[in-house]
């Protein structure tokens, strides 16, 4: 009999949200699977303390736990091997308060800009620790089990509909892709996904509290969790098979 599944949303370096979330979970056992769909860092105070958590969490709990990458998790990569200015620069993306809380400094106030100091370790990502780059790297793209599929973003679109993980060669558009059709007309296995606030999200094909677009987004075949946790929202987890809902509000 298969296990219990637990799927958490975009955290966006929200400890204090992550922490309030996982305490509110039932007691797990070695059946269950924590699947987080990636966006740990970015926007919020303590991206260093998120990835210290995430990453210690398999020692420290029974259930298995699955680590998936996200779209932010894949921006910095790109910087490491390129450089990418325009992902790091504009205040929206977040990226200073990474930088600061893996060098340990004081968060930016509002409107504050880098210092002279953080100009190239933040366009070259240098400030990683060569471990943290490694684990970046080694996140999957994407996860299934008997309840579902998880992914970060989407399921790409192909010319004979929505491809499967296992199939697709467009491994960024599970990662990057916003698409109105996904969420729309996807029919197939269920699939569980963030990246893309479920206020954004059409609130009239959700089954689960349609009245309030702040809140997860459950449609035919289709479950949204990015609640908006390190933007000003709350950290979202649902349960498979039952679709119990936790939050961190």
């Amino acid at each position: 009999m298969p296990g219990r599944t637990f799927a958490i949303g975009d955290i966006h370096g929200d400890l204090d949200a992550l922490l309030r979330l996982l305490g509110t979970l039932p007691p797990l056992d070695a059946a269950d699977t924590l699947v987080f769909v990636g966006d740990y860092l970015d926007r919020g105070p303590r991206s260093a303390d998120v990835v210290a958590l995430l990453r210690a969490l398999p020692s420290q709990t029974p259930a298995k736990v699955v680590l998936l990458r996200g779209n932010h998790e894949d921006g910095w990569l790109r910087v490491l091997e390129r450089g990418w200015p325009e992902f790091v620069i504009p205040p929206q993306n977040g990226c200073l308060p990474t930088l600061r809380s893996f060098l340990g400094r004081p968060q930016p106030a509002e409107g504050e800009g880098m210092a002279d100091d953080e100009v190239e370790p933040l366009l070259k990502g240098t400030f990683f620790p060569p471990d943290v780059v490694e684990w970046m790297q080694q996140l999957p793209y994407w996860y299934e089990d008997e309840h579902a599929i998880y992914v970060h973003a989407a399921l790409p679109k192909g010319p004979n509909g929505f491809e499967h993980p296992s199939t697709t060669q467009k491994r960024l558009a599970m990662l990057w892709c916003r698409d109105d059709d996904f969420v729309r007309e996807y029919r197939g296995k269920l699939v569980l996904f963030g990246h893309t606030a479920t206020k954004y999200l059409p609130p009239e094909l959700s089954d689960y509290t349609p009245e309030d677009k702040e809140d997860a987004w459950v449609g035919p075949c289709v479950i949204g969790i990015d609640t908006r946790c390190g933007k000003g929202g709350f950290l979202t987890c649902v349960e498979l098979p039952s679709g119990q809902v936790y939050e961190s509000r």
